[in-house]
């Protein structure tokens, strides 16, 4: 068998892989920055909650309430004590809207979190939710729609017994 036979064999071969390859690595790069946003999302409301967790909510005036409750939505949403132009939100469209903060103080929260039996006797609840249904609703916007569509989580929550019970 000559070799000129052979001539273009794998530039036809390249041809018929390369359209399921580049599906498959597209695939696999929205997938793990889906995940990877949901992840930092996820920490995000753990760090929050830890330093809701850690004020005593009772004992504080309104107006120091308030600016916790401030410095509580600014972890949740960009990780930082404030959010500047250099500490930008998290996740690309996530807002301050998405940010629910629930607590034993709250009195939309009190039958909740306030007072709840544990097996070692009550605690008081604090609770950080990012997202939730509708337009609190938290969207991954996929770069390649053609591939990965857009996702919608369900609400990202942690909660977290109060250091002050």
């Amino acid at each position: 068998m000559k070799p000129s036979k052979q001539k273009g064999v794998a530039a036809v071969e390249l041809a018929l892989i390369i359209g399921p390859m580049l599906i498959l690595v597209f695939g696999i790069t929205e997938l793990g920055r889906a995940l990877y946003q949901y992840n930092a999302l996820v920490k995000a409301t753990r760090g929050a909650v830890r330093y809701l967790a850690q004020q005593d909510l009772a004992n504080l005036s309104t107006t120091d309430l308030g600016m916790v409750y401030d410095k509580t939505k600014a972890l949740a949403l960009c990780g930082a004590p404030t959010c500047t132009a250099a500490t930008p939100a998290l996740a690309p469209g996530l807002t301050a809207a998405q940010v629910e903060l629930c607590d034993y103080v709250t009195p939309a929260c009190q039958a909740t979190h306030q007072g709840v039996q544990t097996g070692q006797g009550t605690a008081d609840l604090v609770s950080v939710t990012i997202g939730g249904t509708g337009a609190q609703a938290f969207k991954f916007t996929s770069l390649a729609t053609w591939v990965v569509p857009d996702m919608t989580f369900s609400a990202i929550k942690t909660t977290m017994a109060s250091r002050y019970f």
